[in-house]
């Protein structure tokens, strides 16, 4: 077990009914594309798969996925969806399990490497990431840049959504490189809001680029969404690709 914190079934049974923007298939175009490119005739493998949200429908696209997922209350979700034998998924943790075969794909999305609160864990992240691929495969992650620039001296929070239906913000620990996501989000029927947070431990591009290089992974590729618009001083968020040499 790692450090990661386990998602509730409660929190399952309504992920997909709260991302489902997030999981339109106009949202998940480029999304697809750019990890369909990467896959090529190879197979992929999701960690934390979640619902499956992206390994369904990247599926669907014909490239094989295999999924690694600590929550088995996700990865039920995930099972009303699609079978075992299409689509299979190891429970367990992200930065020490291990799957059978390799790979031309790894990836990681929507800033899931922060669910490990160690920089130790984050760094086998990336060593079991480079254990699974083949030689010329890819390691794919897509994370938010730490928005510690909206912080004023003596601040310690920032929000992120302020809307009818919900209120977020994230509050930081700048030693430990820890913040936590708070969530108010009202209810549908009686209006009442419901609170929830979760802790994440953020990195920065070049934080990680120095945890591929322990993995013997080279950066490749770095742009600001999956559209390839360029990546620069000012985008919130990265997806980065690391290959294994040859």
């Amino acid at each position: 077990m790692t450090s990661s914190e386990l998602w509730t079934r409660a929190t399952a049974d309504r992920y997909d009914a709260e991302e489902a923007e997030a999981s339109s298939a106009a949202f998940l175009g480029p999304t697809l594309a750019f990890l369909a490119e990467l896959a090529g005739d190879g197979r992929a493998l999701e960690f934390a798969i979640g619902t499956g949200r992206v390994g369904v429908p990247l599926r669907e696209r014909g490239v094989p996925v295999v999924g690694i997922e600590l929550s088995e209350h996700m990865a039920a979700v995930l099972r009303h969806k699609v079978d075992e034998r299409t689509l299979p998924v190891t429970i367990g943790d992200m930065a020490t399990t291990v799957v059978p075969g390799e790979f031309t794909l790894v990836y990681l999305v929507y800033n899931t490497i922060t669910n490990l609160l160690t920089q130790d864990e984050q760094v086998e992240c990336f060593r079991n990431a480079a254990r699974h691929l083949e030689p010329g495969g890819r390691f794919v992650i897509e994370l938010g840049v730490p928005p510690l620039r909206f912080l004023p001296p003596g601040q310690v929070a920032v929000p992120f959504d302020v809307s009818d239906q919900h209120l977020g913000f994230d509050t930081f620990d700048l030693v430990e490189q820890i913040l936590v996501s708070h969530h108010f989000t009202r209810d549908a029927d009686d209006g009442r809001y419901r609170r929830d947070n979760s802790r994440h431990r953020y990195a920065w591009p070049a934080e990680l680029d120095l945890m591929a290089r322990i993995a013997g992974l080279e950066l490749e590729r770095r742009v600001a969404d999956w559209d390839g618009t360029p990546f620069t001083q000012d985008s919130a968020k990265h997806i980065s690709v690391w290959r294994k040499p040859t």
